[in-house]
């Protein structure tokens, strides 16, 4: 439970003058300047531990001392334990005439299924301008799945010497606000199945004495969300007496069109066995059973919502908005028509406040949210930033995976709802993972490299050079600034690296440079720091990539043509009366959040490199009316990913002697 505290204020009294005196005036106590900062000094091993050794053993500063540092008031805090906490969204309304900082995007070339230190980069980024340059500097980064953290890839943290800690809170449940998702997605996947079935049992008047039931006095109530429901009907009455009986069908039957569900339920945890279910195989349901399924949590819209919205009002309407199926009559069903938007509401107000932490070497994280990029959109919130760049000179955010959707999810979705406009963009590349790209062997998580990943080999690292340069280009696009860091890792020789660096800074980067912020820390990033505040001062003329005014096929047609270099676009026949009816339903005023493989600009994971001549092929396409955008999904991708044989819970265990987090990695 969070402790909160109080706010700090104190009563003047009036002094005795003769006059007569005014009524007592409360004042409000100044805040107090922020505190310098004080840096966390590394205590550098080598070789280097496990990420868990080096999170546990690292010295760490109260939680509230990182606010006063960043100039938060106590009473804008609400703490959870002593080294977390939420941060109000009142301190916007404090800081609202303060000018932004820098805003700054990290992003990477398509990854290997291990990674390239994406989230590593923007720490260890974020603690070189910090620690080293003294710069007001605040990482803004997602929440992690427990799908990944319990699966295959681990954590997300960071790695290394530059990590958020504390790691086991930041891994696992931190505040509850996953949690909290969980719970208010599967509240409205139960209203609606339930809803579906009522309908069937009872005719309008039934349905209406239901939901209006007159209390001991005979006298009926419309609840909040129901006063919603009837202004969406054009119905201006008040009192449910007053409704004639063709307003008592139309406000209580939602006549819904089973077909068009789209609303499943979620888990955050990688389970195979339930992305399609059969329900409603109880005695009392006989009747009633149908196919449904589960996605992971981090691909709900209610996360989606949370990462997009720009304050609790703005969330509530969101909420209220999320279109669950399509009535018989063609009209869309929302959550606020099944009622239960307001108690999603109630069940997510805690979550919607950022969770504050700190990097190693002291500097201030916000952790907010968690869609995956290759489902989802893949951005930490806009509340976040929006707090962050009132905070801080430089924000550093992330964007999921590889840049061909992370990147261009942040831009033409994100920026579009936030207003921000990013001044830098840092483009992450490795050497392993551009040797994978020029033909090297799998790469397979959990299994040891081939010798071609740890031995010098010039030809192969030139021949994935190309993925490199479509990245920059697509990036370049957009009209910001772009600087790739080349993240070293150990069998790397100085040869491979510059060999990156020279190659992206032809490719038409501002600059490029090798960081070994893994193994060093913020002195490992130093240069790429002086790089991005270099590349912040230059002017940059940023774009979107497509209007909203065009069709929904023509936004599809231009990501896949401008960012993944395909030939065309191929819809399911399913697919085609998604289009149709979501444009009758004018929705196609919505950006796009293409649902795709990170491992390949195709939708062919095996197509590594800078491939041409395909086709992307569109399955089905869903509407996050709610968040802003629909959701197209490629190819086979799923939306619930599954454990393999060997996942990484193996290795989680609790020492019993010391409390200790054993295994996360």
């Amino acid at each position: 439970m969070a402790t909160k505290a109080k706010p700090t204020r104190k009563i003047a009294k009036a002094k005795p003058t003769g006059k007569k005196v005014a009524a007592k005036k409360v004042v409000i106590k100044k805040a107090a300047p922020a505190k310098k900062f004080k840096a966390i000094k590394l205590k550098l091993l080598r070789p280097v531990p496990s990420d868990i050794n080096i999170a546990q053993a690292s010295d760490i500063k109260p939680i509230a001392q990182i606010a006063a540092e960043l100039g938060i008031r106590p009473e804008e805090l609400e703490l959870y334990g002593p080294y977390k906490a939420k941060v109000k969204l009142e301190i916007l309304d404090r800081l609202k005439n303060k000018k932004n900082g820098i805003y700054v995007d990290v992003t990477a070339i398509t990854p290997t299924p291990l990674g390239e230190g994406k989230t590593t980069t923007t720490v260890g980024l974020s603690q070189a301008l910090g620690a080293h340059l003294g710069k007001t500097v605040i990482t803004a980064i997602r929440q992690p799945s427990q799908g990944p953290t319990f699966g295959i890839k681990g954590g997300a943290a960071g790695g290394g010497y530059s990590q958020i800690i504390p790691m086991e809170d930041f891994n696992l449940h931190l505040t509850g606000d996953i949690h909290a998702i969980t719970a208010s997605h599967n509240l409205t996947a139960a209203a609606l199945d339930a809803r579906v079935m009522h309908e069937k049992q009872q005719d309008d008047e039934k349905l209406f004495n239901a939901l209006c039931p007159p209390d001991k006095k005979g006298e009926r109530r419309f609840s909040p969300t129901m006063i919603r429901r009837l202004k969406k009907l054009g119905i201006t009455k008040t009192n449910p007496n007053d409704l004639s009986a063709e307003e008592r069908g139309r406000f209580a039957r939602l006549d819904i069109d089973e077909s068009t569900i789209t609303w499943r339920r979620v888990v955050d945890i990688n389970d195979r066995m339930l992305r399609e279910i059969q329900v409603g195989l109880g005695k009392d349901e006989v009747g009633f059973e149908h196919r449904s399924g589960y996605d992971i949590t981090v691909a709900s819209e209610i996360m989606a919502v949370l990462a997009l919205t720009t304050g609790l009002e703005d969330m509530r309407e969101r909420f209220g908005k999320m279109v669950v199926a399509t009535s018989k009559s063609g009209e869309a069903v929302t959550a606020e028509d099944l009622g239960v938007a307001g108690a999603i509401t109630v069940l997510m107000k805690d979550a919607i406040k950022p969770n504050l932490m700190q990097t190693l070497e002291g500097t201030p994280a916000f952790v907010h949210a968690g869609p995956f990029a290759n489902i989802a959109h893949g951005q930490s919130s806009i509340i976040a930033d929006k707090i962050a760049l009132k905070l801080a000179d430089f924000v550093v955010t992330e964007s999921g995976f590889g840049a061909d959707i992370g990147m261009e999810k942040f831009f033409d979705i994100k920026c579009r709802y936030s207003g921000l406009i990013p001044q830098v963009v840092v483009l992450v590349a490795t050497v392993r993972a551009l040797k994978m790209h020029g033909g090297g062997p799998k790469v397979v998580a959990g299994k040891p490299l081939a010798s071609e990943y740890t031995d010098e080999n010039l030809d192969l690292l030139r021949a994935g050079l190309p993925n490199l340069e479509r990245h920059v280009q697509n990036a370049l696009k957009y009209g910001v600034n772009v600087i790739v860091a080349v993240n070293s890792f150990a069998n790397d020789t100085p040869a491979e690296v510059e060999v990156v660096r020279a190659a992206a800074l032809q490719m038409g980067a501002m600059d490029a440079v090798v960081s070994t912020h893994w193994a060093d820390g913020g002195a490992g990033a130093k240069k790429l720091a002086e790089a991005v505040v270099k590349a912040a001062k230059k002017p940059s003329k940023f774009k979107f990539l497509y209007p909203l005014d065009i069709s929904i096929k023509e936004k599809i047609e231009t990501i896949a043509r401008e960012i993944y270099r395909a030939d065309g676009v191929d819809y399911s026949p399913e697919a085609e009366e998604q289009i149709e009816r979501y444009t009758r339903l004018g929705f196609d005023s919505l950006p796009i959040c293409m649902a795709k493989t990170h491992l390949s600009f195709s939708t062919d994971a095996t197509k590594k490199g800078a491939p041409t001549g395909f086709r992307v092929s569109v399955r089905e396409i869903r509407a996050s009316v709610g968040a802003g955008f629909l959701y197209p999904i490629l190819g086979d991708m799923r939306t619930m990913p599954g454990l393999g044989t060997r996942p990484s819970f193996y290795d989680i265990d609790l020492d019993l002697k010391t409390g200790k987090v054993l295994g996360l990695f």
